[in-house]
C-alpha cells in the first residue's frame, strides 16, 4: 500500500475514535441526569448505535450506581399512594416499624 493510502487510513481511524468518544462521552453525561432529562437527551440519541456500539448496560449500572453502602440510611422520599388520594413520606416510618421497598410490576 502507498504510503498516502496509509495516511489516509490513519485519518479515518481517528476520526472514527474521535467520534466514538464523543458519543461515549456524550451518552454517560446523559446518563447521569435526571430520568426525565436523561429521556429528552436520548430522545434524539441514534438507538441503534447507543445500544450496540457502546457499552451501554454497564454504563448504566456505572451512572446510576450511586453512593450508598449496605447499612446506610435510605434516603428520604416523597411518593403518591395507590389511589393517588395522599401521600406517603419514607422518613415519616423512621424508628417506628420496618419498611419494605418493593419496586417492579406483578400483573
Amino acid at each position: 500500500m502507498r504510503q498516502g493510502a496509509w495516511k489516509w487510513v490513519a485519518r479515518v481511524a481517528v476520526v472514527l475514535v474521535i467520534l466514538y468518544a464523543t458519543l461515549f462521552g456524550t451518552v454517560a453525561l446523559a446518563m447521569m441526569q435526571p430520568p426525565a432529562r436523561f429521556g429528552r437527551i436520548m430522545r434524539h440519541m441514534p438507538g441503534m448505535l447507543v445500544w450496540m456500539l457502546l457499552p451501554a448496560p454497564t454504563m448504566w449500572q456505572w451512572a446510576r450506581q450511586g453512593d450508598l453502602k449496605e447499612g446506610d440510611a435510605a434516603p428520604d422520599f416523597t411518593l403518591h399512594t395507590q389511589d393517588r388520594s395522599s401521600q406517603v413520606t419514607l422518613s415519616s416510618y423512621r424508628g417506628d416499624r420496618p419498611v419494605v421497598l418493593v419496586f417492579g410490576s406483578y400483573t
